[in-house]
């Protein structure tokens, strides 16, 4: 299927969630818009070119309203990605990979098959607060440390489960596990960016394109067929 892509400005899956949050995390309407218009902003403009008066403007509330919840523009920035980071998008993360990473797969080529699909549809349903963590986390430590402690580790485990099934398989090569989930994650990783973010105006084949992509991942880690278990 050939189609353009453009960021939604409806209400990402995670921001609706957002309003689910029960007990003494729950938010008032209020907040959730000042949110949600950082997100829109901070997307378009980054961290250092957003002015809390735009937000506030864009969220429909007086400046010093932002300030009753977050006393900084960074506070607000960790807010998104850091507490929203653990709390929200990294179960949502792991709860939308879930399926997937739980899933036999007769080859590992079915297996990349899926975890592109599955990534690609993610990132396009949570593309903004995506690029805000693109944009953000090379310069804010704390948030690259959590970023790996939230949701690598988590997926990492899970993923490497299913790279030593296809190892033990004989279908691809006996290296370390790690070493072959950053190639696979490298390759899968570039084509979303530029998917998405680089050239998301350009007419695309997914189909064609993921088929491709796995054939260039396949020649890189296959094995010998003679080296195959029968």
């Amino acid at each position: 299927m050939t189609e353009h892509f453009s960021a939604n400005n409806n209400t990402e899956d995670w921001a609706q969630e957002l309003l689910a949050l029960g007990g003494e995390e729950k938010m008032t309407p209020k907040q959730v818009a000042i949110l949600q218009a950082a997100v829109d902003v901070f997307a378009e403009k980054g961290y250092a070119g957003t002015a809390t008066s735009e937000i506030a403007q864009k969220a429909g509330v007086a400046e010093g309203t932002i300030f009753r919840y977050y006393k900084t523009k960074k506070d607000l920035l960790l807010s998104i990605v850091g507490p929203t980071m653990s709390r929200l998008l990294a179960p949502f993360v792991i709860r939308n990979f879930g399926n997937l990473l739980d899933k036999s797969f007769d080859s590992y080529e079915d297996f990349l098959r899926s975890l592109i699909r599955n990534r690609l549809e993610f990132a396009r349903k949570n593309f903004k607060i995506l690029q805000i963590l693109i944009q953000e986390i090379p310069f804010h430590p704390n948030l690259r440390e959590q970023f790996m402690e939230d949701i690598m580790s988590k997926v990492f485990e899970r993923i490497s489960a299913q790279v030593e099934h296809f190892k033990q398989k004989g279908e691809i090569i006996d290296i370390p596990a790690p070493t072959l989930i950053r190639f696979t994650a490298s390759a899968i990783i570039g084509y979303i960016m530029t998917r998405l973010l680089l050239q998301p105006n350009k007419e695309w084949n997914d189909e064609e394109e993921i088929e491709l992509l796995i054939r260039l991942i396949g020649h890189g880690i296959a094995a010998d067929p003679g080296d195959r278990s029968v």
